[in-house]
């Protein structure tokens, strides 16, 4: 068999694959809303705050961003700027999302074990549903950000169009990212505690506390993490009113995109043996 004639039956084969999951997801769809209403009424059930919860991690962030900036403030004798810190805020909140999306959807599988075994349904549903649950607290927070940008005057840009583009690859970089440590945590149990880990101190490895550029020279490790880049192109659109980086944004859309295929391959590699193996 040519190389083209089997390019062509892998492509053919993940075309047919691709319809029947899109006909199995439409078919689904108001399970994947009642799995995602679930999830959200789970979090916020005999809660004395209630949706105020929303907005205390992106809140906990920032207030851990200007520990940190005033620590570098006495040290280089530079005062804190307001930009600075709208620039944390404004970065907070999506890094919330991340970090809340990811942190749910990887013990999604296990968490619903009744239905993984005995109820046929894209499994696929239960990390989305995970982030869609998230994404609704994402909205909240975002509404209170937007409030304070207005209050404060930051002002709008033409880049500002930017927005939504950033906001949907980082939507779609944490569906990939759940998707495949959902999978992992089915078959090893220790993926959850490792992801715990890498959340608390994955604040440090993007850049949310400061941006690249104040880095200098070794600004281009926090943007090699995929996350990187869109957290910055967002803290220079909104407050800078800046064009993002195009080369960046690519990259980060590279990874979300690929991440995405790659991550939904081997999830449905896997689906055969979640039953024998959860």
């Amino acid at each position: 068999m040519s190389s083209a004639v089997l390019v062509e039956s892998i492509k053919g084969s993940m075309q047919a694959e691709g319809r029947s999951v899109s006909r199995d997801f439409w078919q689904c769809r108001d399970l994947l809303m009642m799995l995602t209403w679930r999830d959200i009424t789970i979090r916020y059930k005999q809660s004395i705050m209630g949706f105020l919860w929303a907005v205390l991690m992106p809140v906990l962030v920032v207030g851990s961003g200007l520990i940190v900036m005033v620590a570098f403030s006495v040290m280089s004798g530079k005062a804190i700027n307001k930009s600075d810190v709208l620039a944390i805020a404004v970065k907070s909140v999506p890094w919330a999302f991340v970090v809340s999306a990811i942190r749910f959807a990887t013990n999604s599988l296990t968490a619903n074990k009744e239905l993984v075994t005995k109820i046929y349904f894209p499994r696929e549903i239960l990390p989305i549903a995970s982030v869609l649950a998230s994404l609704f607290d994402f909205a909240i927070a975002t509404g209170v950000l937007t409030i304070i940008l207005c209050v404060t005057r930051v002002g709008i840009s033409v880049y500002c169009l930017w927005v939504p583009v950033l906001l949907f690859l980082i939507i779609v970089l944490t569906t990939a990212l759940s998707l495949l440590l959902a999978c992992a945590n089915l078959f090893f149990r220790d993926v959850k505690y490792l992801v715990e880990v890498f959340l608390t101190y994955g604040i440090f490895m993007v850049p949310v506390f400061y941006s690249a550029s104040r880095m200098g020279k070794y600004g281009i490790l926090l943007l090699l993490n995929p996350v990187g880049p869109l957290l910055d192109s967002l803290s220079t659109i909104i407050v800078g009113h800046r064009a993002p980086s195009l080369p960046w944004v690519g990259y980060s859309a590279a990874w979300a995109f690929g991440g995405l295929v790659i991550s939904w391959l081997i999830f449905r590699k896997a689906e055969r043996l979640f039953a024998e193996s959860i």
